[in-house]
């Protein structure tokens, strides 16, 4: 049974099943894995023929909600360090903000298609690589140790030693506020220009970075993801006039059934075998856009689509 929908802004027709499992997909990844899940809906947004530019702005959409979802269930377990995440949330807002004024600076010379998808090849392809590295050394680790997982000893790094301190009791630690606000002006940034809510890079850097309990990582790390996709999705609206609500719609209500499944499916799986699933799901996506960029398309003409010829 074929559904298709019409999108007015992203100007193609798609099917409404697709979507709603696409949206269901990146839901249970978020609650997983304290991923907004914008690093898979946007790229798998590309390959059904979405503009890049209206992919990142839906895909913002859609990472809000799955990460409301994903938060509800952590807080029930008390899994959100509210303080962290305010931190974060202020060093976000000033990324995004900053991203989206790129953004809509790139759109005006035409270059922003390329650019949103040579940036995933490069962070996705990046991240994915350094976190299979760590978590496959994770497990080798914890194999030879016996079952007992490999605790992470507290050590003091440059990160503990920068001046205003402040203590996150819910963490457990008591660290400056610059480092956790700089990592989120960086995913605010990412956010702004890629459509991902930055968990890929903010769940590994909260905890190797500022060494906070894996406990509180995913819902903090989704707290925080909220309320940047949110001025993200906003300020996109307002600036390229991309979002379109007909396609965020159908992929939220896949994506907040998803999440309530992805946070019981991570209660199960031990934190190794998690990130190790997450990297390789990353490296996946990346390989498939870098293809995509290098192949010649089916339709020659399509490529000049939106660049100001010289």
């Amino acid at each position: 049974m074929s559904m298709q929908l019409y999108l007015p802004i992203a100007e193609v027709s798609v099917n409404a099943f697709l979507l709603l499992g696409m949206g269901g997909l990146v839901g249970v990844l978020s609650g997983m894995f304290g991923v907004g899940g914008g690093f898979l809906i946007t790229p798998l947004l590309f390959f059904l023929g979405i503009p890049p530019a209206v992919a990142v702005a839906t895909g913002a959409n859609l990472v809000v909600a799955s990460s409301v979802s994903g938060v509800l269930a952590q807080v029930r377990r008390r899994g959100v360090d509210f303080r962290m995440g305010g931190v974060m949330l202020a060093g976000g807002i000033l990324g995004s903000a900053a991203g989206v004024a790129v953004f809509a600076w790139l759109t005006r010379l035409g270059q922003i298609d390329l650019f949103v998808q040579l940036s995933y090849v490069l962070f996705l392809g990046a991240v994915g690589l350094l976190m299979f590295q760590e978590s496959l050394r994770a497990i080798l680790a914890a194999r030879k140790v016996g079952a007992s997982p490999v605790k992470r000893a507290r050590v003091q790094t440059w990160v503990h030693r920068m001046p205003f301190r402040m203590k996150f009791r819910a963490s457990g630690l008591y660290i400056s506020v610059l480092p956790p606000a700089m990592i989120g002006a960086a995913v605010g940034f990412l956010s702004a220009i890629m459509g991902v809510g930055g968990g890929f890079i903010m769940v590994p850097a909260m905890i190797y970075l500022l060494g906070m309990q894996t406990k509180v990582v995913i819902g903090t790390s989704l707290f925080q993801i909220i309320f940047v996709t949110a001025f993200t999705t906003v300020a996109h609206a307002v600036t390229s006039q991309t979002l379109d609500i007909m396609l965020a719609l159908l992929l939220i209500l896949g994506g907040v059934v998803g999440a309530q499944i992805g946070s019981r499916l991570g209660v199960r799986l031990r934190a190794e075998q998690l990130r190790i699933l997450l990297a390789l799901l990353v490296l996946a996506v990346a390989a498939k856009i870098a293809l995509d960029l290098l192949l010649t398309p089916s339709e020659l003409y399509s490529v000049a689509f939106g660049g100001a010829m010289p």
